[in-house]
């Protein structure tokens, strides 16, 4: 290979390499990828390797996992080795099983598990060819399984244009770039494959072709014999970009076949045949071009040496067969495509969709059907495009119109947001007002993207209003969808008045209303006030989530998040989540991202909780969500108050709270005051954290459709207790047992029972109650509040009993506290329990974590000075001073003034010397 030595040298390590690993060839059309992945073809061959290739394919991109099933075809026999789990897995991803499919993650690891099983006897290479054009559910498990392949016997090559963006551009596996040829070296090749040129015509040729390869090989025979002047290889050769200028090379012996040659060309390019040698092709249900020996003749074609069929010489071939064929040429191939296609329902609506002119329902019927099968396996985006499609083909304005809307919703949901407000649009009639659909896209976007909480409710119950007067029409779920959109408005508003105009709108609405959406109604709204028995309708309406649609699977997952049982739902939310925001529906995923987290959070997964929190900002951010990015910020800000990194928390919380009052989104201003709550109490600071608190609800009651009035029920008792106001805590606590909240949730039941201990006057009743605590099948599910009870607990019983009683829980508290990571509550904790006995002296990690200023002051108080004195020497106001000795406090593991001494342990403050 001239000007390849690097490159060759790469590939020969990367085939003799004992590890398995993945490069990615990456460059320009023509530039040489192919002959570099035939190179080490070669090599694998000579060392053994058993070589699977496979074809990306533009006419397949939008098809999910239509390369995998190419890539992995000659592998299918290996299928009956495996586990029934991971048989179920491919059955489902190929259309054998219409089980629910399996997530990006469940799909790869069986892919892993048959590449590794296939490998076991023979080393394994697979080489991929025009990855760009892989569909997307493809390419995230491709991505996913070339990650991991160390260990193992398995190699993957994957050649991408770099001028076409690809899923694979973010696999991050390694890259190899292929560069065009220094001009020495275009001009050793160009003298190797064509000598004896004029050397006017050579001049020409290397200022054209600029290095790429291919150009260097097919200018040649174009222009030789044509005039050429200056860099101008002729009148009739354009001056445009190297692939349109090579297109146009392909043209003319295009152009020059026989007409039924050039006719299976075009089927051949319309159904995606391969480009290339195809050793190891899959050869599934894909045309077969017949009587083309002429375009063979002409460069055009090659024979693939495994089945002997035809295959294009290179993808430019293909992309210019389609480009010179005419509007009706095309269709007319589809048009036979679609006969040939029969039997497989996505491949046949393809071509039915491009080969349909004028409306026709039964076509219209058949896409819609793809579009179904095609959301169940992920391909939302996909089934946009095909319900689109059926709309324009159906006899009548009123299943255009169902379709339409079943477009912009899906749309919607995909992440698609202007898509879905053109596709509603469309269904606009000249005079006749804004359509139910219109409505519902305009409201998602408007929620979604800008946070719209107040006039969206109105237009949306003037919608609804609108179908109620009308009566309900057969299989439209525009009223449904819009029921939904308004309870999640109202969620996300948590404005009392609203939603009690809302309950009341849903009664009368009548059978209009599903059963799932009063099941949302009762947990996303007041669960004090509503939660008695939907536990129990959340378990009957997801018995079985596989018989669910998606967005009902979320949906009632946010029920579950209100009820304190999402942690059973968890797993099927894992497993699809993957695919879903890959090329499925796309506020679904981010929805289920959210849910994850929050179960993460609540388990004392901390870590993990995170990073799903950074994951979901991250999708949110890319889609144009400001909704969905900023509830992500408020979790985040959660996490890191309860961490106790309290300037990341109250960076995001005040960057929330600024984009969520000023539109009204209660919801998210209740976290972010919650998260206020959260990072007060960890510093100390309880009086600041009885402001916040009561600033959600006030003592004694929980104020109507706010969700973290009992979510906050443990922080107010505890903030209100350690400021003296011991009566506002009992009477709190008291309102959540009155409430009857132990009946509505595990947590509630928990936090409910610690509230009523630590706040009983009654020595017994309160070591009853925290025996019940303990008792409770579900504490261990929440360690944060069931830690922070134990802490509770033990300072009780060390006034109550004496300190023997109180090493049990502190002990189980600061370990608990330490597992989590949340680090102010561990010293404190860790302070309590050397108040019972345990060394008192702080260590010098304790010691290191002050800052000058705070050892300064902690060294003056433990002297003995007042606040009002350490101020005076150190230029403070004595309540900056309390700010900093409330820090100092649990960084050194104490709980008051008298224990300075003993934990700084005569210690002297950084820079004294």
């Amino acid at each position: 290979m001239v000007g390849r030595r690097y490159e060759g040298d790469v590939l020969s390590s990367f085939v003799t390499s004992p590890q398995g690993q993945a490069l990615v060839l990456k460059g320009e059309t023509g530039v040489g990828k192919s002959a570099l992945l035939d190179h080490t073809v070669g090599l694998a061959a000579e060392r053994g390797h058993r070589v699977i290739r496979a074809t990306g394919v533009e006419a397949e991109s939008d098809l999910p996992f239509a390369g995998l099933h190419q890539l992995l075809h000659p592998l299918l026999p290996q299928l009956s080795r495996l586990d029934n789990g991971y048989r179920g897995v491919f059955d489902v991803v190929f259309g054998r099983s219409q089980e629910k499919p399996p997530s990006v993650m469940a799909l790869a690891i069986a892919v892993l598990d048959l590449l590794s099983l296939a490998a076991s006897q023979q080393p394994l290479l697979l080489v991929l060819d025009d990855g760009q054009w892989f569909d997307t559910a493809s390419a995230e498990v491709v991505g996913f399984a070339g990650r991991r392949l160390s260990g193992g016997s398995v190699k993957l090559l994957v050649a991408l244009r770099s001028d076409i963006p690809s899923r694979l551009d973010t696999a991050a596996l390694p890259e190899l770039s292929v560069a065009p040829l220094s001009e020495e070296e275009a001009g050793v090749l160009l003298d190797r494959r064509h000598p004896g040129l004029d050397p006017q015509l050579r001049r020409v040729v290397l200022h054209e072709a600029q290095g790429n390869p291919l150009a260097l090989l097919e200018l040649p025979p174009y222009l030789r014999g044509r005039p050429a002047h200056g860099a101008e290889a002729g009148p009739d050769y354009p001056g445009v970009p190297l692939p349109r200028r090579l297109q146009y090379v392909y043209g003319t012996r295009i152009e020059a076949l026989d007409g039924a040659v050039r006719t299976e060309l075009l089927r051949g390019a319309l159904d995606g045949v391969t480009a290339g040698p195809a050793a190891g092709h899959a050869r599934g249900a894909r045309y077969r071009m017949a009587d083309a020996d002429e375009a063979a003749v002409r460069g055009l074609l090659d024979i693939d040496p495994i089945s002997g069929d035809f295959v294009f010489r290179h993808p430019l071939v293909r992309s210019t067969v389609v480009q010179l064929a005419t509007p009706n040429e095309r269709r007319a191939a589809h048009a036979t495509l679609a006969r040939f296609h029969r039997d497989d329902l996505e491949r046949r609506a393809t071509h039915l969709a491009a080969a349909t002119l004028d409306p026709d329902e039964r076509v219209a019927a058949d896409l819609e059907a793809a579009a179904e099968s095609a959301t169940r396996r992920g391909g939302a985006v996909a089934a946009v495009a095909w319900l689109t499609r059926a709309a324009e083909l159906s006899e009548n304005h009123a299943d255009r119109s169902r379709r339409l809307g079943d477009a912009a919703f899906l749309a919607g949901q995909a992440g698609l947001l202007d898509r879905a407000q053109r596709l509603a649009h469309a269904d606009l009639v000249p005079g006749g007002g804004e359509s139910p659909a219109a409505v519902l896209a305009a409201a998602y976007l408007a929620l979604y993207q800008d946070g719209e909480v107040r006039s969206s409710r109105r237009r949306v119950m003037a919608a609804l209003e609108a179908l109620h007067a009308d009566g309900p029409r057969e299989g439209d779920e525009t009223a449904p969808r819009l029921i939904t959109l308004l309870l999640a408005i109202c969620q996300y508003g948590s404005d009392g008045a609203a939603w009690q105009e809302t309950r009341e709108f849903l009664e009368r609405l009548g059978d209009l209303v599903p059963a799932r959406s009063l099941i949302y109604r009762d947990a996303w709204g007041d669960v004090v006030r509503h939660g008695a028995g939907v536990r129990e309708r959340l378990e009957a309406a997801f018995a079985d989530p596989r018989d669910l649609e998606l967005w009902d699977v979320t949906r009632l997952g946010v029920a579950a998040y209100h009820l304190d049982v999402l942690g059973p739902y968890r797993p099927y939310l894992q497993r699809v989540v993957d695919r879903e925001v890959a090329t499925g529906v796309m506020s679904a995923g981010m929805t289920m991202l959210h849910l994850i987290m929050l179960d993460q959070l609540a388990l004392g997964e901390w870590d993990e909780a995170e990073r799903t929190g950074l994951r979901g900002l991250e999708l949110a951010t890319g889609h144009g969500h400001d909704l969905f990015a900023h509830h992500s910020r408020a979790y985040l800000a959660l996490v890191a108050a309860m961490r106790g990194r309290l300037e990341r928390a109250r960076e995001l919380q005040a960057a929330v709270d600024a984009w969520a009052r000023p539109r009204g989104v209660g919801f998210l201003t209740q976290i972010t005051d919650s998260v206020g709550t959260i990072a007060a109490l960890s510093e100390g600071d309880f009086e600041t954290a009885y402001l916040y608190a009561i600033g959600i609800t006030t003592p004694g009651s929980f104020t109507p459709y706010a969700h973290q009035a009992s979510r906050t029920l443990l922080d107010l008792v505890e903030a209100a207790l350690h400021t003296g106001r011991t009566e506002q805590a009992r009477r709190h606590a008291l309102a959540a047992r009155d409430a009857g909240l132990p009946d509505i949730s595990p947590r509630l039941a928990l936090v409910t029972y610690g509230a009523l201990a630590m706040t009983t006057e009654d020595a017994e009743e309160a070591a009853r109650l925290f025996e019940r605590v303990e008792a409770l099948p579900d504490a261990d599910r929440f360690p944060f509040e069931l830690a922070r009870i134990r802490l509770a607990h033990g300072y009780r019983a060390r006034l109550a009993r004496g300190p023997a009683a109180a090493r049990r829980p502190l002990t189980q508290s600061a370990e608990a506290f330490e597992r989590l990571g949340a680090t102010a509550w561990t010293e404190r904790a860790r302070g309590e329990l050397r108040t019972s006995g345990l060394p008192a002296r702080a260590s010098s990690a304790h010691l290191a974590t002050l800052t000058w200023q705070e050892h300064r002051i902690a060294d003056l108080a433990a002297g003995g000075l007042t606040n009002k004195e350490i101020g005076e020497r150190m230029h403070l106001s004595p309540r900056t001073v309390s700010s900093h000795l409330y820090r100092v406090f649990p960084k050194l593991g104490i709980t008051s003034r008298a224990a300075l001494r003993d934990a700084l342990g005569g210690a002297p403050a950084p820079g004294t010397g």
